[in-house]
């Protein structure tokens, strides 16, 4: 259910299941050691490489200023609002963008590479993906 209704994209990078080598998995947005819940409005699809970035992190502190602010929810979040895409690199637009960006290492060596060959290819992003990003 959770997978289908991300349309088997990971809810943070967008990257396809069919696509990402090592997979997809169950995240729950709020970890439940900081009292997030196992239901639906709770959990969201996203590729190994996000998950195990993101753990049980909930949010960080902004650069500079050491503003506590949160990471991307894809429940109450648009993607578009927070993020942008520049060929294959994920660039963040809002402060929860970027602690997302951060934390969850979208433009770390891997994930870009793997992102990058997939452009090349004509697999990213993919249609539902570009739907995210446009709307």
């Amino acid at each position: 259910m959770v997978a289908d209704r991300a349309e088997q994209l990971c809810e943070y990078c967008l990257i396809h299941r069919d696509d990402t080598f090592l997979g997809c998995s169950i995240d729950h947005i709020i970890s439940i050691k900081h009292g997030g819940s196992s239901r639906d409005e709770n959990l969201a699809y996203a590729c190994t490489i996000c998950n195990s970035n993101k753990g049980s992190d909930i949010s960080s502190l902004v650069p500079g200023t050491g503003e506590l602010v949160r990471l991307f929810n894809p429940r109450i979040d648009r993607w578009r609002d927070h993020f942008r895409l520049d060929q294959a690199v994920i660039i963040p637009l809002t402060e929860i963008g970027e602690a997302t960006v951060r934390i969850l290492g979208f433009n770390q060596d891997d994930p870009l590479l793997e992102r990058e060959t997939l452009q090349a290819i004509g697999r990213y992003p993919g249609p539902a993906a570009r739907s995210r990003i446009l709307s």
